[in-house]
């Protein structure tokens, strides 16, 4: 028989029961904005975390969370210097009124310009004073449509980082003051229509970008909408309908067939499938029943009755709004550097609106509007707008989509990190595996069926609490065997259970007592017994018969018991491979035990009988022999010293726990896939930020030339209304190359 002893067995971590106790605090839905999370520096209308985190307080419902930036409104809008979390605080339906407005005010406009006629060669509609309506519509344009951008420059010179809305600010001063200066006496050519037409396309850029931004943000608010605003809480035992805000831990909540749970709890009658998509992403419901621990917002198919245990910022939900909306306040490394050149940009266009202005003064000092249209052309164009947005609105997207499939990035950096791992180690026992033990074979005496074997030493230790007479319990159970009543239970002392079962004596025991006994084993089962130990598993034996009387005792079966490997571990670790990606597996097992696993994975690289005080020796080791980044997969308890140590630390099947610190990248669920979403999401994103800081840096590479004239000799000049609208094309296509991060394709 195996060497390892039944109710005595050597490693069994019980993954999972240590996050339960695991003290977390997040910011929270009951909690005031001010306790979640702190707004950015330079952002004057507060972060976008603020508003979220606040989701579903005390004072409104979670159904308006998603919304509450739309109602707070300020021009602050610098983009070269800080995170877009601030766009929160543009609502793209006050941008939608103001460009329709806009655009009604822009037909009389330019109707009635007469520099517009002149250019066509067209005679258009003329009486007394009607020289005078552009002026009038413009002077309109300006203070309706234009103040935003006014405000926003404002903003931006009071916090001294100067960006988009300074450069479109100078553009529309410029042209405002010139066009009026003409008015009144001023020889040229006015500018109004052109200054409607500017004012209205940057309007429309604005709407559209705005929709595109608020969408990534509003994937927080979706979270908070998951919680109803009432439960039904039990008194004296009947249920009454209360504000979610209003329960307390210790309250007992009815929870109806196909509705939402209000909070965190632990379930004290009933029995229900519950959907938990929203913490771990998969659609799989999950059985729950008393004793059970179930999570706000998850979807019951049955009815239940659960008792609160966690409310406002500790519920599971608020912790993950609050990580999400952390991470997508973060910055990262790429982020800094976009925010870099966005700011230098701004210095780019002054000094190239001077150098044209100078350039054309010399060239056409006869000819004013001709320079100022030159000008008011590159401040528009080299607006920083495209390359300020091309990296957050990414992070933005990116953060949403990983939430939703259980992936909760702890910062942006990490995720931006997980692009150049190329060596994934793994802990084996609760990652690789189930971490809790189970039946792998059951080898029976000649006349003895699988089923009657099982069911027997099920009934033995039906009474049994030790992981590997629940192993064989649920076993029986997973085969519907009817399992027959045991009496005379007796636990025999690191040797087993013995019960009278039908009349029959019978002993579920380890190899230790069939061996103190002299009980012979056939060839069959004596064989069996050789391969599981071989390959790591426990074997332990049903034995019928009085215990003494050894001629009389006789072995029925043989189990073997081990810890089971998760069906999905194949499956990632051959998509690593295929991405490029070494595979290396981390145990304290035997080196037997190990190779057995891995060769089953497909895994090359193994370090056992590894101690847990060891595991963050053998990452720096790898870190040693030249691996570029390194990411350790662990529990997040035990494995938090690796979890550090490694270039990215992800924590898997944190389940409820979701604050953990160690690591960078926390996986709700148990699923290894997670590992390898995480991979492709951060090489998806990179190659999203990429594209936009190649098209943001190009298109001003070749924009500012063109429309300070460098190809007017050739008659190839761009007007102002014409730079506004490249400029918010050119936005607009980093807006939306943003949003095909949507359509990543994440394992089933």
């Amino acid at each position: 028989m195996s060497g390892h002893e039944h109710h005595g067995h050597g490693e069994h971590h019980g993954h999972g029961e240590h996050h339960g106790g695991h003290e977390r605090r997040g910011a929270g839905f009951d909690t005031p904005p001010s306790a979640a999370t702190q707004p950015a520096a330079s952002d004057p209308g507060g972060g976008t975390a603020d508003r979220v985190a606040a989701a579903g307080g005390v004072s409104r419902s979670a159904a308006t969370a998603g919304d509450d930036h739309a109602q707070h409104d300020h021009g602050g809008h610098d983009h070269s210097g800080h995170d877009h979390s601030e766009h929160a605080g543009h609502d793209p339906l006050r941008f939608r009124r103001l460009f329709w407005v806009c655009l009604a005010l822009t037909v009389p406009a330019v109707v009635f310009s007469t520099g517009l006629q002149d250019i066509l060669g067209l005679g258009g509609p003329r009486f007394p004073g009607s020289v005078w309506i552009p002026a009038v519509f413009g002077t309109a344009i300006v203070v309706i449509g234009g103040r935003i951008f006014l405000q926003g420059a404002w903003h931006e010179l009071r916090g001294r980082s100067p960006g988009m809305m300074t450069l479109i600010s100078l553009a529309i001063v410029v042209s405002f003051a010139y066009s009026a200066a003409v008015m009144f006496g001023l020889p040229g050519m006015d500018f109004w229509w052109e200054l409607a037409t500017l004012v209205a396309i940057m309007l429309l850029g604005h709407w559209i970008e705005m929709s595109a931004v608020q969408g990534a943000q509003n994937a927080l608010g979706e979270l908070a909408k998951l919680l109803p605003d009432e439960a039904e809480v039990l008194r004296d035992g009947e249920p009454v309908t209360v504000a979610r805000a209003e329960l307390a831990v210790g309250d007992r909540v009815l929870v109806r067939p196909g509705a939402a749970i209000p909070v965190d709890g632990r379930v004290v009658e009933g029995s229900a499938e519950v959907d938990e998509s929203l913490l771990t992403g998969e659609s799989t419901p999950v059985d729950k029943t008393e004793g059970d621990e179930v999570v706000g917002g998850s979807i019951a198919s049955g009815s239940l009755t659960i008792e609160v245990t966690r409310t406002g910022g500790d519920t599971t939900l608020a912790g993950i709004v609050k990580l999400v909306a952390d991470a997508q306040a973060s910055r990262s490394p790429a982020q800094l550097l976009a925010d870099r050149a966005a700011a230098l940009l701004f210095y780019v266009a002054v000094g190239a609106a001077v150098v044209t202005l100078a350039a054309w003064w010399l060239l056409r000092p006869d000819d004013p509007a001709f320079v100022l249209e030159r000008v008011v052309a590159v401040l528009v164009i080299a607006c920083p707008h495209a390359l300020g947005l091309a990296i957050p609105l990414v992070a933005q997207i990116s953060t949403a989509l990983a939430a939703r499939r259980g992936i909760l990035i702890r910062s942006r950096a990490a995720l931006e990190e997980a692009k150049d791992v190329d060596v994934v180690l793994f802990d084996k026992t609760g990652t690789l595996t189930e971490g809790r033990q189970a039946l792998a074979g059951v080898t029976t005496a000649s006349g003895v069926s699988d089923d009657e074997a099982l069911a027997l030493a099920a009934a033995v230790e039906g009474r049994s609490e030790h992981p590997i007479g629940r192993a064989i319990v649920d076993a029986a159970r997973a085969r519907q065997l009817r399992i027959p009543r045991a009496k005379g239970f007796r636990a025999l002392a690191g040797r087993g259970a013995t019960a009278i079962v039908d009349g029959r004596q019978l002993a579920v025991a380890s190899g230790r007592y069939v061996t103190e006994r002299g009980i012979r084993l056939d060839a069959e089962l004596v064989h069996a017994v050789r391969t599981a130990g071989a390959e790591g598993a426990t074997t332990v034996a049903l034995v019928e018969g009085t215990d003494g009387a050894e001629a009389e005792q006789r072995v029925l079966a043989v189990f073997a018991i081990a810890d089971q490997v998760r069906e999905e571990s194949a499956d990632a670790v051959a998509a690593l491979r295929r991405r490029g990606v070494r595979v290396a597996m981390l145990t304290g097992d035997s080196h037997a035990v190990a190779q057995h696993v891995a060769r089953g994975l497909g895994i090359d690289e193994v370090r056992s009988e590894v101690l847990p005080d060891q595991k963050a020796r053998e990452v720096s080791q790898l870190q040693q022999d030249g691996a570029v980044r390194v990411a350790m997969v662990g529990d997040g308890i035990n494995d938090a010293p690796a979890l550090a140590q490694a270039d990215l630390g992800i924590a898997i099947g944190a389940g409820t726990d979701v604050a953990i610190e160690s690591a960078g990248v926390v996986l709700a669920s148990s699923d290894p896939r997670g590992v390898v979403d995480t991979i492709a999401l951060s090489r998806a994103s990179y190659r999203k930020m990429l594209q936009n800081l190649w098209w943001a840096a190009g298109y001003n590479a070749l924009g500012i030339p063109l429309a300070a004239g460098v190809l007017a000799g050739a008659g190839v000049l761009m007007p102002p209304w014409l730079a506004a609208v490249l400029m918010s094309v050119s936005t607009v296509i980093v807006a939306l190359n943003a949003q095909l991060l949507r359509r990543l394709r994440f394992h089933a």
